[in-house]
Parts: C-alpha cells; sequence; structure tokens
C-alpha cells in the first residue's frame, strides 16, 4: 500500500498563487487610475488646518451686542464713472460716502464714513440687487467716528443697482444664543420633517409595488411573472438614479426648497424600500399562505391574512432605519437647491464662514446620532433583539 501524500496547504496550490496575482495586478492598477498619494496628507495638512480649526469652533453663543449699518447706492454701468474726492458732510448724521457711485466690475474706489460711533469695528459689504453679501473687509472707525477704506468692485456684482454697506457692532454685556445657532436649529428641524415626510411618501408607494416584485407570490402564472419583472426592472432603475440628480430635476420642476427635497428623497426611498420589503415578503413562511390558499381565499385575502402578518414588523423597522438614512442624506439634497440644513451649509462654506458651517455640522451630528439611537432602539423593540 502506497503511503498517503501530504496534503499540500491552500496557500501553495498554483491556483491560489494565481489568483493572488490577479489581485495584486488589480489593486496595482485601482492605486494608479484613483492617483493615491498618501505623502500628500502630510506634506499639504497645513492647508487645510485653519478650516478644521474653525470648524471645531462652533457659532453657539454671542456676546449682546448694538450695531449701526450705513448705506451706499452704486451704480453698474456699461463704463467706469467719474471719481471725485468724499467731502464730509454737513450735518452730524452718520453718512456712509463712494469716491464715485457708477462704474464697472474692476474698478477701484474709496468708501468713507462720517459721525460713526469712535472706536469701532465692523464689517464692510458688497450687496448686489438680489440682497446677496459679499464682505469686502473688517473696517475700524478712529476717534472722531470716520472710516476709510480703499475697495474694487467685486466680479459678483449682478444687476444694475448695488450698495456698499458698512456694519459696526460693539459689545454691550452679558451673552445669548447666536443667530446662527437659532437659524441652524429652524433648519435642522426642517430637516427631519423632509426626511420623514419622504420616507412617509417613499413607504406609501413602495408597500404595493414591494407585493408586485415578490417572486413567491407572482411568478405562479405567465401574467403575475411579468409583472414581478417589470416592477423588479422599474425598481432597479429607481435606484440606479442618485438622489442628488433627482432633487435637481425635482429643484427645476417644483422650484427649490423642501418640497423638491422630500420628492427626491421619496422616490428613492420607494425603490430602495421596495426591493427590501419584497426581499422580506420572499423570507415568510409559506406554511399560512399555503393553508389559506387551500380554502379557497382570494388572492388579496391571501395577503391581508397569510402575509401581511408576518412582514408588518419588519416594515416598520425598515422605515425607521430609512428615516435615518433619508435625514443624513437631505444634507446634501440641500446642496442643490432641496431645502433643510444643507441648503445653509452650502451658502456658508461657499462664503468660507466656517464657524457658521460648524455649528451647522454640529446639529447634523446630534441629530444623526439621536435618531439612530432611536430607529435602533425601537427596531430591537419591533423585531426583539438580536440573536
Amino acid at each position: 500500500m502506497k503511503p498517503a501524500l501530504p496534503v499540500r496547504p491552500f496557500y501553495a496550490r498554483t491556483r491560489f498563487i494565481l489568483l493572488m496575482l490577479a489581485v495584486g495586478v488589480i489593486y496595482t492598477y485601482g492605486w494608479r487610475v484613483t492617483q493615491i498619494q498618501p505623502g500628500n496628507l502630510v506634506r499639504d495638512f497645513h492647508l487645510v488646518q485653519p478650516l478644521i480649526t474653525a470648524l471645531l469652533q462652533p457659532d453657539l453663543i454671542t456676546p449682546e451686542t448694538e450695531s449701526t449699518t450705513l448705506e451706499a447706492t452704486f451704480q453698474l454701468a456699461n463704463a467706469t464713472g467719474p471719481e471725485s474726492a468724499i467731502a464730509p458732510p454737513a450735518s452730524s448724521t452718520p453718512t456712509l460716502r463712494l469716491s464715485r457711485t457708477s462704474g464697472i466690475m474692476g474698478d477701484s474706489l474709496s468708501v468713507e464714513g462720517f459721525h460713526l460711533p469712535a472706536q469701532r469695528n465692523g464689517q464692510l459689504f458688497w450687496v448686489n440687487s438680489i440682497e446677496q453679501e459679499f464682505p469686502l473687509g473688517e473696517i475700524a472707525t478712529d476717534a472722531d467716528g470716520r472710516f476709510y477704506k480703499e475697495i474694487i468692485v467685486p466680479p459678483t456684482a449682478r444687476g444694475d443697482r448695488q450698495m456698499v454697506r458698512a456694519v459696526l457692532t460693539w459689545e454691550v454685556g452679558g451673552w445669548r444664543f447666536s443667530h446662527t445657532l437659532k437659524l441652524t436649529a429652524e433648519k435642522i428641524v426642517e430637516t427631519i420633517f423632509l426626511g420623514l415626510m419622504a420616507t412617509t411618501l417613499g413607504i406609501v408607494l413602495a408597500g404595493p409595488l414591494s407585493f408586485l416584485g415578490a417572486r413567491n407570490l407572482m411568478t405562479r402564472n405567465p401574467a403575475g411573472t411579468s409583472v414581478y419583472y417589470m416592477v423588479r426592472t422599474l425598481l432597479n432603475v429607481m435606484r440606479s438614479i442618485e438622489p442628488l440628480i433627482m432633487a435637481i430635476l425635482f429643484a427645476v420642476w417644483v422650484g427649490i426648497g423642501p418640497f423638491a427635497g422630500v420628492l427626491a428623497l421619496g422616490l428613492h426611498s420607494t425603490a430602495a424600500l421596495g426591493k427590501l420589503f419584497s426581499e422580506q415578503i420572499e423570507s415568510i413562511d409559506p406554511g399560512p399562505v399555503e393553508a389559506i390558499t387551500a380554502t379557497g381565499a382570494r388572492p388579496l385575502q391571501v395577503v391581508l391574512y397569510g402575509v401581511l402578518p408576518q412582514v408588518v414588523p419588519q416594515f416598520l423597522a425598515l422605515g425607521f432605519y430609512r428615516w435615518d438614512i433619508n435625514v443624513r442624506m437631505s444634507t446634501i439634497i440641500g446642496f442643490v437647491g432641496g431645502g433643510g440644513i444643507g441648503f445653509l451649509l452650502q451658502q456658508w462654506i461657499n462664503l468660507l464662514q466656517y464657524h457658521r458651517a460648524g455649528t451647522a455640522l454640529l446639529a447634523i451630528a446630534l441629530v444623526v446620532i439621536t435618531l439612530d439611537m432611536i430607529s435602533a432602539r425601537l427596531r430591537e423593540k419591533i423585531t426583539g433583539p438580536p440573536a
């Protein structure tokens, strides 16, 4: 009797070696295609450090302040307007004056304020015809209540009538919640309900579709099989379209705002929940279905008494989980006009107001963590603790 040959370990087999070589080639090519350069993380960290520092210092509370706002009109024209010396006003009324009152983008002009509160700091803004503010820099009044600053007409000027706005602010004692925090709280509530309404819309539409997309219920005859494949194809096509693209389409269709976000997330939720719901239906115990069918019950009665009691808890658990997902996704939806906190976040990032953006990110994190805990607890109560 010949001695048995020793079994070669799996890592010494030719097939395994060839597989590892193929995996190595794939990852080498992937590394090159995605242009991975770990050294840049260390070398260019100084570029992102100020941004991270600002984001970690959210604008939550602010000292009680008083402020004075002055405005001067500037007409955007086809040619550069004449520039003249700025003369002090005859009266003692706070006044803001420009060295020229008309011109084109790129023109330089002087801004001077008179009879303002002395020794105060503030900001200078360019305001276009649709009331968008763009910072021009800081200002400070002297002991006589005057300030002077050279500016350039920014490329963001749109429309004919423009304004230069000076805002002086000073502390008067005490603290209060910042305007940023109040605005963030308002928009985060809108975001939560945006996710809720989108999830509700998704559940309402996905419920009936999931039964039509369940193989064990629909493939008993040729007509049902055709409906099954049509519904599955529809759900797959809808899931393949990113919610961001849907939000752009609905923002054009119904206008910028939370309604566009509800429609975009609701449609995507319909596709995602339709697939998950149909998979739950396909995994039910066939016993009750067969027993009810044997009594001569109609298909609708089979669904009501043999299928629904088995899947309703899973449907509710998946619905809560989808609400959690939609609240997180609504942040990105807001970047393209879908409403909610994302719309504010995009504006603050574009205006380089990272302290305010940090407030929005903090609110998003707190809401996501809270909803995740609530969703997990509710799913556990509905479906029972994990095995």
